[in-house]
């Protein structure tokens, strides 16, 4: 018997967004009846998204509008990183009764930082009969659902450290910007100091991994400092000369017990040796994995979105993170 197609509307058509709908069209279980965004609109989403054919969907700027008329099973959500930010929309998507596939980094696992307004998600998401959840390269898997996962081979675990390394060359120039890359040392620190230089979502990957093991953390601390260039490096976007940021070096740490018992470690800068993603447990087994090279983000985000999909129709109502989820797996094609 031939399994439902998914009906969805891509919520957010930028850069992450339209690699999320280019995936989602070579899905057959998944069919996207609408689109909403602010600009690009009334054109095809195929052509905005790069498709490389018309899809017959038209963006529009009434989300209200377009859940109304087509009745989507999901909204895939890809307009920002901050909850507060980008609540009405969620809130606006709820009440309509349509499930969410997020991107949003806080969302991943909110209830230690904002416990308020996730109370208020699930409130609204059991009320409404639906599944609100966030996902993404990172996190959403790299720094939290896979270490989480590793875990399952092994009788005890004492300590999780984790570490994305990557070379921003290749990356996007928001992306590039987004870690300083070009700045003075004191441009970066004060742009630190308002929030607006960070890698979102790394104090949310060690709250999933916590509870996820079941740990109550005393301490939680996070720090943010340049990788000041050596020499001059380049992108197709960015000259960065010797002195200035290169990138970020994030790390986040939990302690339980006075001992800290999780690290995380994030890195992007231009010009880097290399790129790879690491997990390393202190367990019984102990273990150690490598993926040489890196996982591509852009690629992964929108793998993540769209593979989760099913599974948002399939959960329980309310707001929910990866850890809640069964096995998310690649979609066929």
């Amino acid at each position: 018997m031939a399994k439902k197609v998914i009906k969805v509307v891509q919520f957010g058509v930028g850069p992450v967004g339209a690699g999320i709908v280019r995936l989602a069209a070579r899905k057959p279980g998944i069919r996207i009846v609408g689109a909403v965004d602010l600009l690009n609109v009334g054109r095809d989403l195929g052509e905005v998204a790069g498709v490389g054919r018309k899809l017959e969907v038209l963006i529009e700027k009434d989300a209200g509008a377009v859940l109304k008329r087509t009745r989507p099973d999901v909204v895939m959500h890809a307009t920002g990183s901050v909850l507060k930010g980008v609540f009405p929309q969620l809130r606006t998507v709820i009440e309509a009764g349509v499930n969410i596939v997020s991107t949003c980094e806080e969302m991943s696992y909110p209830f230690r930082n904002q416990p308020s307004l996730s109370a208020k998600i699930d409130k609204l998401a059991r009320k409404h009969g639906v599944t609100v959840m966030s996902t993404g390269v990172n996190p959403g898997f790299m720094m939290d659902a896979w270490p989480l996962a590793m875990t399952g081979v092994c009788q005890s675990v004492r300590k999780v450290k984790v570490a994305r390394f990557q070379d921003a060359t290749p990356r996007r120039l928001p992306f590039q910007k987004k870690i300083g890359a070009g700045l003075t040392v004191r441009e970066f620190k004060d742009l630190v100091k308002a929030g607006t230089i960070r890698h979102v979502g790394l104090t949310e990957s060690i709250g999933m991994i916590a509870a996820g093991l079941g740990w109550e953390l005393d301490k939680l601390t996070e720090t943010i400092e340049p990788i000041v260039a050596k020499r001059t490096v380049k992108s197709q976007y960015l000259t960065v000369k010797a002195g200035q940021a290169a990138g970020v070096r994030q790390v986040g740490r939990g302690y339980r017990d006075g001992r800290e018992v999780i690290t995380l470690e994030f890195e992007a800068c231009l010009g880097a040796k290399e790129s790879y993603d690491a997990v390393t447990i202190d367990g019984t087994p102990p273990l150690a994995v490598v993926i040489e090279g890196g996982v591509h983000g852009d690629l992964a985000t929108a793998a993540m979105i769209v593979n989760s999909v099913p599974r948002a129709v399939e959960a329980p109502s309310g707001l929910l993170t990866m850890k809640d989820l069964p096995l998310v797996c690649a979609l066929p094609e």
